[in-house]
Parts: structure tokens; sequence; C-alpha cells
């Protein structure tokens, strides 16, 4: 007996004038390095308040829930209030794990370190799928809540695909609050020169779904 083989996503390119990318996990293969380093931040933090008894950051669910797609200090507020625990907010020059700041900091050092061991990758069928919407005349835009989203795409040598880009750089600079509010959509779309409506998005987070 055959099965039928599995249907690929298809995109009418007709409806869109333009398609806005996640980079996190969908261009380029950091969100398990993302993962990891908000795992060691917060790991260390709550063995910090309970060394006898505290359950550790889960890199999937955890991640996921609340802090993939966000920016930094949203991140650490949503898992924080998670395990009933609120910090407060600090400063932006804060180096220990006290404040959200701190904590923030904390996994920015660690991620830091880890892309410079293991170094940036990306996923050859999205690439394929950005050359082939540019190839048929779309336009293509990136989007990140990352401040160091334009070193990464520069480290992966895929900047130059990408016709415009919004990231934690931009959002931070122009005050746009993070996803799941579609502000740094929006704001995409709007730098691409196409309404909202002709845009298509691809994103793995759920906070970026919503957004």
């Amino acid at each position: 007996m055959q099965t039928q083989a599995p249907k690929r996503a298809t995109l009418d390119v007709t409806r869109f004038e333009a398609v806005l990318f996640d980079m996190d996990g969908v261009v380029t293969d950091t969100a398990r390095l993302h993962a990891a380093a908000w795992k060691e931040a917060f790991d260390d933090f709550l063995k910090s308040r309970s060394p006898g008894a505290w359950e550790p950051f889960d890199s999937d669910a955890d991640y996921r829930r609340y802090v993939d797609g966000k920016p930094r200090l949203d991140g650490v507020i949503s898992f924080l209030a998670s395990r009933g625990i609120a910090l407060p907010l600090g400063t932006p020059s804060d180096s220990g794990i006290d404040t959200v700041w701190g904590l923030g900091n904390r996994k920015d050092r660690v991620l830091m370190r880890l892309l410079e061991s293991r170094g940036v990758a990306v996923f050859p069928s999205t690439i394929e799928f950005i050359n082939t919407l540019r190839a048929k005349g779309l336009k293509t835009g990136i989007f990140s809540a990352s401040k160091h989203a334009e070193s990464f795409l520069r480290s992966a040598g895929v900047l130059a695909l990408f016709d415009a880009k919004v990231d934690g750089v931009d959002a931070e600079r122009l005050s746009l609050p993070g996803k799941p509010a579609p502000a740094t959509l929006l704001e995409l779309a709007s730098r691409l020169g196409v309404p909202p409506s002709r845009c298509a998005v691809v994103e793995d987070a759920m906070a970026g779904v919503q957004a």
C-alpha cells in the first residue's frame, strides 16, 4: 500500500509583496543558543535563592512559553513571574543577578560566550526559500528582539538577503513594545514600503505568532 507524501507548505506569491522573517530559529540556528544562555543564567539565579530545592529552567517549555521572541527584560520578568518571583528593575549597568537588568545582562554575557565558541549557523532550507521569493520579485525583511541581530546576520553572511531589518536596537530607540505586540512587524512593513495586509510572516515563537 502506497502512502501519500506529506504536502509541502506553499505561498501564493500573487497575494503578497513581502515576507517578514523572524531571525532566531527561522533564519539563524541561534534559538538553541539563546535557550542555553537563558538556562545558565536562570539556573544560577534559582540555585542562589534556594540551594537545597529548586526547579531548573526548562530550555524547551519555559523558553518557548516565557522568553522566546521577547525583549530580554520582558523575558526575565515573564519567567520569574511564572515562579512567583519579582525583582527590582535595576539599571542597565547592573552586573549581578539580583535585578531584572542584572539577570538580563548575565544572560547576554553567556550568549556572547556561546556564540564566540560555536559561531552562527543558518537553516539552508530557509535561505533557499528566501532566494526563491526574491527571484519572484518579493521583498524580504527580518526582525529580531536581539540587539546583536546585525552582527549575527553579518557573521552568517546573510544580511544582504534582506531589504529591511528591525531589531532590538531599533525597538529600544523607537520605544516599540515587544512581541506579542505587533509593533516591530508593523515597523518592518513600513520600512519595506508594503501594507501589512500584503505581508506574510514566517515565525516560530508563540509570542511572534500572536503578534
